[in-house]
């Protein structure tokens, strides 16, 4: 398979831009050249050179691409049971399928929060397969008998002489006890290309052995993680739901907190004090199905708590981000479009929850500092475009950003429902510069 380059110039004619930033769409157009952003404008271009794109917007709204900062590439496109009895390859090929339909979602950037998909990014970001940027977390860690502990009950714990279970040899896990572990642990995910590091610091859902009250990971085995991503210039993000195991990670200098749906609201307070980032989901109890019924108990209980915990962090002005979740069974998948969705009610009205999913986690993705894949400018920008604040570089509608746009039938920043259904409303798809939907040619 030969490499996907860029569609060269791209002009996009009398479109609304929301910008990603500003509070609504203004009428403009927009030139696209190479992989960036080159011109945004009040005026077309005069001259288009031969050989371009042209777009005629018609009046529709271009946004930035959606990002989700708190997806599973290879989980959300396979079963649990294709994952554990299938060959190795059926969780790759399922994930590399389910990136390109989350491409065709809309969602040009995700955060992956547990999963192998280094390879995969990589075979993205060269233009040889379809998919959304991604940044990679690796393994996520978890102790033995922890949210990441899919070993039988009577396995051996590896620490204790046992083999890896299932999950850790497809490397969507890592168990990890004890300081040096997590630091072996850590610095692996680091050598496989992992922007971030994922840690689990409390009970789960679907985890088989923990209850949501269970606090993981010492304060010891909680620094020595983040002291081993500090030392290679990211963070550490863990997976928690209550209040104490939210103060046990941030005191431990955890930066991001995921979930965060049964902590109090004078924990969101502790956190907006020191600057900790929650991304958190806006789950419907829908969204997932669980056979066990103490998992679907512990689901019930979580999703009580969304209108809490997104209402308690705007209130406090906690760093908020957006992720979705989803995981384990293909036929829920779209429900990631749904998600954008809820976020008007949720989040402040459509203008904040489109922001939120796309300026907005952008400004979290930059957290992975010297690790970020897509947002340090490189000397070429500063010299065409100035070292401007907006020099994002994902999430926004600006000069020298990545080309990753949609444009949208309808107005997203009126009405965030039109976004839940891809299918029909977006009538472009361009993702670093390439057009992978156009239904206006």
């Amino acid at each position: 398979m030969s490499e996907r380059r860029p569609d060269g110039r791209i002009v996009l004619r009398d479109v609304r831009i929301f910008d990603g930033v500003r509070d609504r769409a203004e009428p403009g157009h927009v030139v696209v050249e190479g992989t960036k952003i080159k011109r945004v404008a009040d005026r077309p271009e005069a001259d288009v050179p031969a050989g371009a794109t042209e777009i005629d917007g018609g009046g529709r709204t271009l946004i930035p691409g959606l990002s989700d900062a708190h997806a599973h590439v290879l989980l959300a496109g396979a079963t649990q049971a294709e994952l554990m009895l299938g060959g190795a390859g059926v969780g790759y090929l399922k994930g590399a399928a389910e990136a390109e339909a989350m491409l065709m979602r809309g969602f040009t950037t995700v955060r992956d929060m547990a999963g192998d998909t280094g390879d995969l990014k990589r075979m993205i970001d060269a233009g040889l397969l379809p998919g959304p940027r991604i940044y990679p977390s690796q393994a996520g860690l978890s102790q033995t008998g922890g949210h990441g502990d899919f070993g039988m009950v009577y396995d051996v714990p590896t620490v204790l002489g046992g083999t890896p279970a299932r999950a850790e040899r497809l490397g969507l896990m890592r168990i990890a006890d004890g300081t040096a572990q997590v630091l072996a642990g850590v610095r692996e995910q680091l050598r496989k290309g992992a922007s971030q590091i994922k840690m689990m610091a409390g009970g789960g859902v679907a985890s088989a052995y923990d209850h949501l009250d269970v606090l993981q990971y010492t304060p010891d085995e909680l620094r020595a993680g983040v002291r081993a991503a500090s030392d290679w210039g990211t963070y550490v993000a863990v997976h928690v739901y209550t209040g104490a195991g939210i103060r046990r990670a941030v005191e431990a200098g955890v930066r991001v907190i995921e979930h965060g749906h049964l902590a109090a609201e004078d924990d969101l307070r502790f956190m907006a004090d020191r600057g900790v980032w929650l991304c958190t989901q806006p789950f419907a109890e829908d969204d997932h199905e669980y056979a066990d019924p103490a998992s679907a108990a512990k689901n019930r209980e979580v999703c009580r708590g969304v209108e809490r915990v997104f209402g308690w962090a705007l209130k406090h002005g906690v760093r908020l981000a957006f992720g979705t979740d989803l995981m384990l069974d293909p036929a829920k998948s779209t429900v990631q479009s749904e998600m954008v969705a809820r976020l008007a009610g949720l989040a402040g009205g459509p203008v904040a929850g489109l922001r939120m999913a796309t300026s907005g986690n952008a400004e979290l993705f930059r957290e992975s500092g010297a690790r970020d894949p897509y947002q340090i400018p490189t000397a070429a920008d500063v010299a065409a475009y100035g070292d401007a604040p907006h020099l994002a570089r994902l999430g926004v509608v600006a000069e020298g950003a990545w080309a990753d746009l949609l444009l949208v039938d309808g107005d997203p920043t009126k009405d965030l429902t039109v976004l839940a259904d891809p299918d029909a409303n977006l009538k472009v798809i361009i993702k670093d510069g390439r057009i992978y939907k156009n239904t206006l040619a």
